[in-house]
């Protein structure tokens, strides 16, 4: 079974860690802050307060081991970029991080990330699973049977909550965010649009025609939202 850590339990990291829990992954999950630790335990498989920046700390606790780490640091880049030179000098195999601009995706790219996403705005490193399906628009592989899918939002799906939907049930996939297209006036009178998200959305959240979902699932169930 593969193992993952994620470093950093904000609302992107947390989301990531509960998903993998949910499709019976091994997740150790840390963060400095014990408050955010604490809604973690009972959902992950270990959950540990500690200062990533700490190589020690790092090394003891044998992240060395695990397969693939995530780095979801929201408080400062510096953190992010040291976590992620760290853990490629200690070995990690894949280390994925969440960038907050490009010139932050340049530097994490030039220490050796593996992936790299910047939730805000698009799911970095387009990487097209299917050019033929127009409603899948980036991939990225997590393992060889699960990945994280960009997916414009089906009709069927469109204004209802995401507990009518019941898609973990129903599709074995958990969603990690909600892209919206938000229309807005420009100083000059014309409207244009601007993207939002909705990170960890819950049950109470409704989709609308045009919105792109952010899954985590098995590759086979993915493929199977392809058809609908």
């Amino acid at each position: 079974m593969k193992q993952f850590a994620v470093i950093g339990l904000g609302r992107f990291g947390s989301s990531i860690a509960r998903a993998l829990s949910e499709m019976n992954f091994e997740v150790l999950a840390i963060d400095k802050d014990e408050s955010h630790v604490k809604t973690m335990e009972g959902i992950v498989s270990q959950a540990v307060v500690m200062d990533a920046t700490d190589e020690r700390s790092l090394k003891e606790l044998g992240i060395q081991e695990f397969d693939t780490v995530i780095v979801s640091m929201g408080e400062t880049i510096e953190d992010s970029i040291m976590i992620t030179m760290m853990l490629k000098e200690l070995g990690v195999r894949q280390v994925i991080v969440k960038a907050q601009s490009d010139l932050h995706s340049r530097i994490l790219k030039k220490i050796g990330a593996d992936r790299i996403i910047l939730p805000e705005r698009e799911m970095a490193e387009r990487l097209a699973q299917n050019l033929a399906s127009p409603k899948i628009f980036d991939f990225i592989e997590v393992s060889d049977t699960h990945g994280i899918v960009e997916m414009l939002v089906p009709k069927k799906f469109a204004n209802k909550t995401l507990a009518e939907l019941k898609l973990r049930d129903k599709y074995q996939v958990s969603v990690i965010a909600i892209k919206r297209k938000i229309p807005y006036s420009k100083p000059d009178g014309s409207t244009d649009f601007k993207e939002d998200f909705t990170i960890g959305p819950g049950g109470a959240d409704e989709l609308i025609s045009g919105d792109v979902l952010i899954l985590l699932g098995r590759n086979d169930d993915i493929a199977k939202l392809k058809k609908l």
